[in-house]
């Protein structure tokens, strides 16, 4: 994070929990539908005056509505102002959009879930999507860059500084489920030559640390990739040893073409903080820390909960019909054509069920149960393909298991 994402995150609040987000989000719609209702007041109440004076008075009792609200949302944190922008309507979302700082722009729309980054976008011209992103990261523009018009990713760009803009370059040049589309290019490194209180001097030339610094990378004189110094034997070794003496040569390392998810995997299974990304020839390009595994893992949750649901896509809360039934059609003409099957096998047996009237009260009790053990059956392999724990020698098995009746 840079210098300046630091100071923003300062100078707002601090980041909160569900609750103080939804408290976030109970404000706003508050003072959303208190500016309706009084203006609503105002212009029923100065239908006598001329059209000129009754004009003024409602842009003055808009403009003071907009600069409360215009505070308020100032005083939010960018995740929680996501988490707002996501549950309010389109149109009330678009008014509380207008009201954000353009310097708050940036690390909102890196916050908001893909489809409601998508609204914000459409609403905002090349000039403000280039104002709302000219000073993220070049790792922060890749991430970006999909949802962006070509003609502001290549403007960022070209605003950027040399050694920037090839980050920027190769971060686009990776799969976008690979490692290096993820990566952080915000890293420390160091020779394994020198000693500790070299690497001490060293750091202490920073204003600040990257963010999820716990290791300080090793790299040899071509800059391939040696090993790691955790920062905790940094400050407990002699400040005459040798970083070759007292670093962690096993180290997890990523490629930059690994897939992103089985990483994130790692981060989870290790415990760990961040991990070096190399390239093919094993020098150190850049870094992945846990907070983008996180996310990763998030994403990956959110896409495998769509897919039991019959969603293709992440979809909007206040997505338009249309919208909606393109997402969900597939989805939904699958279980009609099962629906009809079903109803076709019943009749055939409509003879059976007007003799034995029973039958007919059974057949919710079935469709019900097979309906929840099939949901249970569902959820648990979904959770196990996630996890990498169906292989293909045990594959055969949990389908015999999961298709033969109980004995």
């Amino acid at each position: 994070m840079t210098q300046e994402h630091q100071n923003l995150h300062e100078a707002g609040a601090s980041p909160k929990d569900l609750d103080d987000a939804q408290k976030a989000l109970a404000e706003v719609q508050a003072l959303l539908r208190k500016q309706q209702v009084v203006e609503s007041m105002v212009h029923n109440q100065q239908n006598n005056l001329n059209p000129d004076r009754q004009s003024l008075v409602e842009e003055l009792v808009h403009r003071q509505h907009l600069s409360e609200l215009a505070q308020k949302v100032d005083q939010l944190h960018p995740a929680d102002m996501a988490y707002v922008l996501e549950s309010l309507p389109l149109d009330e979302r678009l008014v509380v959009w207008d009201m954000v700082r353009s310097d708050r722009d940036g690390d909102i729309l890196l916050e908001v879930s893909d489809s409601v980054r998508e609204t914000l976008i459409r609403s905002m011209d090349s000039e403000e999507l280039f104002a709302a992103t000219e000073s993220l990261d070049a790792d922060e523009i890749a991430e970006l860059a999909p949802d962006l018009p070509q003609d502001v990713v290549d403007k960022l760009a070209s605003s950027l500084p040399q050694q920037e803009r090839e980050q920027l370059r190769t971060a686009m040049s990776y799969p976008e489920d690979s490692v290096g589309a993820h990566m952080d290019f915000d890293i420390i490194s160091i020779r394994d030559d020198v000693t500790l209180e070299v690497v001490l001097r060293y750091l202490r030339q920073f204003e600040e640390l990257p963010e999820q610094t716990d290791q300080i990378f090793v790299i040899d004189r071509s800059e391939t990739f040696q090993g790691s110094l955790p920062l905790d034997r940094l400050l407990i070794n002699e400040p005459e040893a040798l970083v070759s003496e007292v670093m962690s040569r096993d180290v997890l390392k990523l490629e930059a073409l690994d897939d992103m998810y089985e990483a994130a995997q790692a981060f989870e299974r290790y415990d760990l903080v961040s991990a070096p990304v190399l390239d093919h020839s094993g020098k150190l390009i850049g870094r992945i820390t846990v907070d983008e595994a996180l996310d990763v893992i998030r994403e990956e949750t959110e896409s495998e909960i769509f897919s039991t649901a019959g969603l293709r896509e992440e979809e909007d809360l206040f997505a338009s019909v249309w919208e909606s039934a393109k997402n969900r059609w597939l989805w939904l003409a699958l279980n009609l054509c099962t629906a009809f099957f079903a109803s076709r096998v019943i009749g055939t047996f409509e003879g059976t069920i007007a003799k034995v009237v029973a039958l007919a009260t059974l057949m919710p009790i079935v469709a019900g149960i097979a309906g929840n053990s099939g949901n249970q059956t569902m959820t648990l392999m979904i959770r196990s393909l996630a996890l990498g724990q169906v292989t293909s020698s045990n594959l055969r098995l949990l389908l015999k298991k999961n298709s033969r009746l109980p004995e």
